[in-house]
């Protein structure tokens, strides 16, 4: 999946894995990490996400990664914010108080991007990515964190042969293998969500697990 797949999908409004509300499993696991007050906090593909806003009111610098102008732009006016916008190639820089975005291809960060990041939320990234590229997401992950860094992780898992990604189901084997060499993996939680989710059924979908992971440094 190339850049110019997200861009069309953010066009034409296709944008099934958005939530309008803030994630309930953030506010539920996320004092697991226990991430200080103040703590960096890295939000890969955050898209327009609330959890951004979140993050931010439980005192945290946030930082999210978003390869699409629509989502970014939408995210800032959507919540009332004036960013200040700075051009720092590749990436455009979004900024309003502790919120941060940077524009551009979660591939292109580097480790300063990244510098102080104490923690990571990943609910929409992982599972954005087909299997193809999971590996380089975790392997580039693992190259740009520092080896204190815990995570908040959120997949989906069903039968791949009833719907085709994105979302992509993830499942506990998979996590494990991309993930356990740098990461204790341990699943917080496991719900069956496919009531949840009308557009996943039309679809032709039988069943839906989301998993919770926290992910803390071996």
């Amino acid at each position: 999946m190339n850049p110019d797949f997200w861009h069309a999908r953010w066009l034409k409004g296709e944008i099934g894995w958005h939530e309008n509300e803030v994630n309930a499993h953030l506010a539920t696991h996320w004092p697991l990490l226990a991430a200080s007050p103040g703590a960096r906090v890295l939000v890969p593909l955050c898209g327009k996400s609330l959890d951004l806003l979140w993050l931010a009111g439980e005192g945290h610098r946030v930082l999210g990664v978003e390869i699409s102008p629509l989502a970014v732009d939408a995210f800032f006016s959507e919540n009332n914010l004036t960013p200040e916008i700075t051009e720092e190639p590749p990436f455009l820089r979004y900024r309003a108080a502790e919120l941060e975005v940077l524009c551009g291809d979660f591939f292109d960060l580097t480790a300063a991007h990244l510098e102080g990041v104490a923690a990571v939320y990943d609910r929409a990234s992982l599972i954005a990515m087909p299997p193809d590229m999971r590996p380089r997401y975790a392997q580039h992950l693992a190259e740009l964190l520092r080896t204190d860094v815990r995570m908040l992780l959120i997949t989906m898992d069903y039968d791949q042969s009833e719907m085709s990604g994105p979302p992509f189901s993830v499942s506990e084997d998979e996590v494990r293998n991309l993930l356990g060499d740098q990461f204790g993996i341990e699943r917080a939680a496991q719900a069956d969500v496919l009531a949840d989710y009308d557009a996943f059924q039309q679809r032709g979908l039988t069943g839906l697990l989301e998993q919770v992971y926290v992910l803390r440094p071996l």
